[in-house]
């Protein structure tokens, strides 16, 4: 298979051109070969500036590819945080219930595993991703590698000239409708890279920051964790716990799961699910207190009364390996967390091993995060997701000001998001098509 099509002439207007190949790349594509209701197809060509498309959606995939999560819908679009509306109504027409069909109209079985995330049954993504795109190209969409987008030579509400460099030399595109799905600013070596912002700063579209999301945090280790625990514990999980995260404007989050320790701080699956509540309260107080319920099957009087058994001749470890079954990682989080007076009195280690605080003082670089918030403020779009400021040019995925936990949704989103775009640019180019002709 080639990497490169056979470029499009100069002068030729195309239907659509979609920037961006990964999940909400393609899935505006897809979205736009939808048969018109004067029976016509649009001609659609996708534009990526890597050497092959869906690259993060692969290493996606390299742990067992979670598309997205069965639980209620209702409680699903709450994962969706500020913009749980404006999600949701995505989600009204491609939800997870649509997204787990569409991926059966692929051959790929998808099942429920025990935490409700939903898999496909290979656990892998290239399958998808390869019967995807051999139906994509089944149905026209004609696909440009190394090309890398670097802005307009003229936009317009009824056509577009497009700029790209290649490894040939630079070309340029005309097209009817532009679809964007440039994807945020984390994992830069897979095309992430946020180097589009300056490029719609330019045209003044409203822009929020990139941040980090589902990323880590550091943590002042002390000099004993750092030079004596961490070489043995980091990378090891915390199983089986519950954290909290107290909010600036009142109230808490509370999550189940497990993290990771490292030498800078943690991370993992149960801290990116708070990551946005614990990054927002750094960036408004300076820091953030993750309170960690190491024990969540027992009761705080249950702990009492285990922790106040004799220790006899037993270790502080000991005694707690075999009054609680604590071992290991929890053990050490235990010691650093606590005084030895806290250590040695039953209702204050009880009531450490309920809520731990663990202090947090900044989020891991963007460059290390799963995903980022911030990117295409909402108010620049209409709800179809075009730009007001550039009639035909619509937004997709990551780049939108949107954000979500792992588990499913954030995957979730980009799919509905690139549906929506998609749609809308079928609506677009079809329309101006017609006048035109």
């Amino acid at each position: 298979m080639p990497l490169l099509n056979a470029p499009t002439a100069e002068a030729e207007t195309l239907d659509l051109v979609v920037i961006g190949g990964g999940p909400a790349g393609l899935m505006a594509a897809e979205a736009a070969t939808a048969v018109t209701s004067r029976g016509r197809s649009l001609r659609v060509e996708v534009f990526d500036a890597m050497p092959s498309v869906g690259r993060k959606f692969l290493l996606a995939g390299r742990g067992g590819l979670n598309l997205t999560h069965a639980e209620p819908l209702d409680l699903f679009v709450t994962r969706y945080g500020a913009q749980r509306e404006i999600v949701g109504n995505w989600l009204t027409a491609f939800g997870p219930t649509q997204l787990r069909a569409w991926a059966q109209g692929l051959g790929i079985d998808t099942f429920v595993g025990s935490s409700g995330r939903v898999f496909p049954r290979e656990m892998k993504a290239a399958p998808l991703l390869r019967a995807w795109l051999s139906r994509l190209r089944a149905a026209g969409v004609v696909f440009h590698p190394r090309h890398r987008w670097c802005g307009w030579d003229e936009p317009g509400g009824t056509g577009h000239v497009l700029r790209f460099t290649t490894p040939g030399g630079d070309v340029t595109r005309h097209a009817r409708a532009v679809v964007l799905a440039l994807g945020g600013g984390s994992w830069s070596r897979l095309g992430s890279d946020g180097a589009w912002l300056p490029l719609l700063a330019k045209q003044g579209i409203a822009l929020q920051p990139l941040r980090p999301a589902n990323c880590g945090f550091d943590v002042t280790w002390s000099d004993y964790w750092r030079q004596q625990l961490a070489p043995r514990f980091s990378g090891q999980p915390v199983k089986a716990v519950a954290a909290r995260v107290r909010l600036p404007e009142g109230g808490s989050i509370e999550r189940r799961g497990e993290f990771v320790v490292t030498a800078n701080g943690v991370e993992g699956g149960l801290i990116y699910a708070l990551s946005a509540p614990l990054r927002d309260c750094i960036e408004t107080t300076g820091s953030a207190t993750l309170h960690l319920d190491l024990a969540p099957e027992r009761t705080l009087e249950q702990l009492r009364m285990a922790l106040a058994q004799s220790r006899g001749r037993d270790s502080w470890s000991t005694h707690l390996r075999r009054r609680i079954g604590f071992t290991g990682v929890k053990t050490a989080l235990l010691r650093e967390m606590t005084t030895p007076a806290q250590r040695d009195t039953v209702g204050e280690l009880a009531t450490a091993i309920k809520a731990l605080p663990l202090r947090l003082l900044a989020p891991r670089p963007l460059e290390e995060a799963i995903s980022s918030a911030g990117g295409v403020d909402f108010a620049a779009l209409t709800p179809d997701l075009m730009l007001k400021k550039l009639p035909g040019v619509f937004c997709a995925g990551e780049m939108l000001d949107w954000e979500a936990p792992t588990g499913g949704y954030l995957l979730t989103g980009c799919f509905a998001s690139g549906r929506m775009a998609g749609a809308g640019a079928l609506r677009w180019a079809q329309r101006h098509h017609e006048t035109q002709t």
